[in-house]
């Protein structure tokens, strides 16, 4: 038995301040001491990072052991007696802290961490009334770094920043410049919009960096904190809202920053500074309401958006099976029609791997996905994998994406399209040493791998070098994406992934395309027949209910409202109203036509059981994590068991995308029309391709462009992205109003651009 085998399972006994604690071999003393709520302070302690052993807060006593020891990095030894709380520990905590307080004025009255300060608190617990010495003043400007500022005077290099920007984030641009007194926090990359997630800032423990929109506008012990779960794609993060009365005058609240449990949890830019996307000026119209009733009555179809409540979706079920109307909902058809495939093959319910399982992972492979912005937890998640595991990361899409080079170990192009072909690569490559069905088997060999991999540009040298990767791996996860979730082959393609699922060493980790795409494709049965008169719900229609304004009927949007979605972890979270709501909802309208409730979440206890949900009252949901980070929040949908199906076609001949090929996608920071509504997110939607596509196509810098996709005339300023490579342009949606949910057409498109207005006029 090995030496890491022989530790597996292996249980310690230590006693804390008296209390005998049994627990799992490998944890640090501070570890266990939280879990069993045994208090020690902590400066630069970060649960969800490697402990940086900076601030010495965390010293403790250890029978027979001379000297303190950090309790963050000493592990827990079988029979260890510790002592958290001695006349010399606390002299050693005032000690730290006098020498913190030199490093940072306590300008408490005019911090905008006030109330909310680590240092702050610390100072008082540890009695630190008066200081005995001092050091020397210099210059410190504050710096901007866009959504953030940096003030080094009040920065206490606890390091925290620097390594939720390395671990975390994985964009490695926050270092720190070595000075003794005079060491600072350095942004390395002041020109990218890396800082824009925020994540640096939220773990700041004093008021060294601070949110330029928030700072000076109000004080932490002035806000109203509601805990919710950010909607905007599937990995549903913890987050609340904070809000207060704008003014005197105004009656209404307003949300006046995000923050989340960043001990345990992260947040992407859209999540954190995308808030105020509110249905403000919102009323009840009673003629509105009854043409909205009648336009339900005479509706052939029903558009919805994955930007919605699973209670929503019911709701909308209900409605149309209540009126006789198909539902539609673009943004999750495709995905539904994998998720039923992959299910009908593989005869479980869900993908085997979560975003935990990602960040242990030792071999990845990221196929069909521009996972930094379809997915920034997904990025994180990986980045956590290439830092701690020095994991092996296989990046396979048409277009190499340079953000990311600093995690990934290859890049592996295909053509736009090949996505079956590419697939049926992999099962072949990755199934090689497996015992397979028969029929199972009998496909593979029949498999024509010189032209697959001819016509998908994936040499068969590349793929013997990924599998060459794979030497002295334990953990492997395959991670497949939006890219095929529309293209006219994806019930196959499921079936190809559920098969290398089974039958390899791989973990499947399926992204969601959109929001609650998981929750609405368990909830609807979606139809893509789209003829007749239509009724919109946050999607475009004959006749629209909008959350976002302007629609024929208004509605709440979703920090309006409570409610629950299901994640890309396969968890079902709980959304909380942040903001009050004047105007009629989705359930009166239900309640008209005789399928609605008292209130929306009256539905939740009635999500349908067979597809994994548990009948829970809404209000009896948690919110939050447990003191060791474990998820609390909402529940986990139920798995289950039926007879596997691996009956996989042979792939289709691929087709061609020669020509002029964009890209639909949006940036991270800027995913949906909702995000575009906001403040701090919104941008300036532009086509952005690299000088070859710009001479393939015939354009310059500055062209104003139109052509079409799914349906929809895209009007566009074409700019020059010297970090893009090939002759496919990136194309985002997000300025398309509802529109954009009603976009339906497989990811990359052969276009015809019309130049409308030349760069030189």
């Amino acid at each position: 038995m090995s030496s890491v085998e022989s530790t597996k399972n292996r249980t310690v006994t230590i006693t804390i301040d008296g209390k005998k604690i049994e627990t799992e071999y490998g944890k640090t003393i501070l570890q266990v001491a939280r879990e069993n709520d045994i208090y020690i302070p902590t400066m630069c302690y970060l649960t969800k990072v490697e402990p940086i052993a900076s601030c010495r807060m965390c010293v403790v006593e250890v029978e027979g052991v001379d000297g303190m020891i950090l309790s963050c990095q000493e592990k827990a030894v079988d029979g260890a007696v510790v002592t958290t709380n001695t006349s010399n520990l606390e002299r050693e905590r005032q000690n730290i802290m006098k020498l913190y307080d030199v490093n940072h004025p306590l300008e408490c009255g005019v911090c905008d961490k006030s109330g909310e300060c680590d240092l702050q608190n610390k100072t008082l617990e540890f009695n630190v009334s008066k200081q005995s010495f001092s050091a020397k003043d210099m210059s410190r400007p504050t710096q901007d770094w866009g959504f953030i500022s940096y003030d080094p005077s009040l920065c206490i290099m606890c390091e925290k920043c620097v390594r939720v920007c390395n671990e975390i984030v994985g964009s490695e641009q926050l270092q720190i410049s070595v000075g003794g007194y005079k060491s600072t926090i350095v942004n390395t990359k002041p020109e990218s919009d890396c800082v824009s997630c925020g994540e640096c800032m939220a773990v700041c423990p004093v008021g060294a960096l601070t949110n330029n929109d928030f700072k000076y506008s109000a004080n932490a012990w002035e806000l109203n904190k509601v805990p919710s779960a950010c909607a905007f794609c599937s990995a549903g993060c913890e987050l609340s809202y904070e809000t207060k009365h704008a003014s005197i005058d105004d009656p209404q609240e307003k949300i006046y920053r995000v923050t989340n449990n960043f001990e345990f949890s992260s947040l992407c830019g859209a999540g954190r500074f995308g808030f105020d996307f509110e249905n403000r000026d919102a009323y009840r119209d009673p003629a509105k309401f009854e043409a909205a009733v009648e336009a339900f009555k005479k509706a052939d179809v029903i558009r919805m958006s994955s930007l919605t409540t699973n209670e929503e979706a019911l709701i909308l079920q209900r409605v149309a099976n209540e009126v006789g109307a198909k539902l539609e909902c673009s943004d999750a058809y495709g995905f539904s029609r994998f998720l039923k495939a992959y299910q009908a093959a593989s005869g479980k319910r869900f993908w085997g791997a979560s975003l935990s399982d990602l960040s242990q992972s030792d071999i990845i492979l990221s196929f069909a996905t521009r996972f930094r912005d379809d997915a920034p937890m997904v990025k994180n998640h990986i980045a956590m994998a290439s830092k701690r595991k020095k994991a092996k990361v296989v990046y396979m899409h048409p277009i190499e994406d340079s953000r990311i080079g600093n995690l990934i170990t290859r890049f592996v192009k295909y053509e736009p399209g090949s996505e079956e072909g590419v697939a049926a690569l992999l099962l072949e490559l990755l199934t090689k040493e497996s015992t397979l069905p028969e029929s199972l088997k009998a496909t593979i060999d029949d498999l024509d791998i010189g032209n697959l991999s001819g016509e998908s540009s994936v040499s068969e040298e590349e793929l013997e070098a990924i599998k060459c990767d794979f030497w002295k791996r334990k953990n492997f996860t395959l991670i497949v994406g939006a890219d095929i979730y529309n293209h006219p082959r994806v019930e196959n393609i499921a079936k190809i992934f559920a098969a290398i699922e089974k039958f390899s060493n791989f973990k499947l980790l399926v992204i969601p395309p959109a929001g609650n795409s998981l929750g609405v494709s368990l909830i609807c049965d979606l139809s893509s027949d789209t003829e007749g008169y239509s009724v919109g719900y946050n999607a475009a229609a004959d006749f629209t209910l909008s959350a976002l304004g302007g629609g024929d009927l208004d509605m709440p949007a979703l920090n309006q409202q409570e409610g629950t979605i299901a994640t890309i972890d396969r968890r079902v979270v709980p959304l909380n109203a942040a903001l009050g709501y004047d105007g009629y909802t989705l359930n009166d309208i239900a309640n008209a036509l005789g399928v609605g409730k008292n209130y929306t979440i009256d539905f939740t206890q009635e999500l349908p059981k067979e597809s994994g949900f548990k009948g829970a009252v809404f209000d009896a949901l948690d919110t939050g994590f447990s003191a060791s980070g474990e998820d609390l929040r909402g529940y986990c949908l139920a798995e289950s068991a039926s007879e596997e199906n691996f009956e996989i076609e042979e792939p289709e001949e691929l087709p061609s995308f020669d020509g002029v090929v964009v890209y639909c996608v949006n940036p991270a920071q800027n995913p949906n029309p909702f995000t575009q509504k906001a403040k701090l997110t919104q941008s300036v939607a532009k086509l952005l391709g690299s000088q070859q596509f710009a001479t393939a196509a015939k354009l310059q810098e500055g062209d104003n462009v139109e052509f079409g996709i799914g349906g929809e005339i895209v009007k566009r300023v074409f700019k020059i992205d010297t970090s893009l490579k090939g002759t496919i342009a990136l194309n985002p949606t997000f300025d398309m109003g509802l529109s954009a949910f009603t976009v339906s057409s497989y990811k990359f498109s052969k276009v015809n651009i019309n130049k409308v207005g030349s760069a030189n006029e």
